[in-house]
């Protein structure tokens, strides 16, 4: 059974930059993100293949950027631009393109000021 460990989220202002972090134990196939804002269904943000095949939400696209260490079992998001519309916890899945089958534990963004 996978296991996804998530980090790097937390407080920044408008315009500023975050990366997380999701580590996998096990095979993985996709890797990505989906996000839930309070009072929001979650959303898709984006997802990684294992050939580097990327998919963004309209939203973060030009402001995200997902990638991946095969050698670590590890996909990156840099978010870079960020909005307080991007606040949300954001959630790391593993699964077959945009459908997850494994969560992470879910990281806290918050863009104010």
């Amino acid at each position: 059974q996978v296991q996804l460990v998530e980090s790097g989220g937390g407080l920044v202002q408008p315009g500023g930059s975050l990366r997380l972090s999701c580590a996998a134990s096990g095979s993985i196939f996709t890797m990505g993100w989906y996000r839930q804002a309070p009072g929001k269904q979650r959303e898709f943000v984006t997802f990684i293949t294992t050939n580097g095949i990327t998919q963004y939400a309209d939203s973060v696209k030009g402001r995200f950027t997902i990638s991946k260490s095969n050698t670590e079992n590890t996909a990156y998001l840099q978010m870079i631009n960020l909005k307080p519309e991007d606040t949300a916890v954001y959630y790391c899945y593993s699964g077959v393109l945009v459908a997850p089958t494994v969560w992470g534990q879910g990281t806290q963004v918050t863009v104010s000021s």
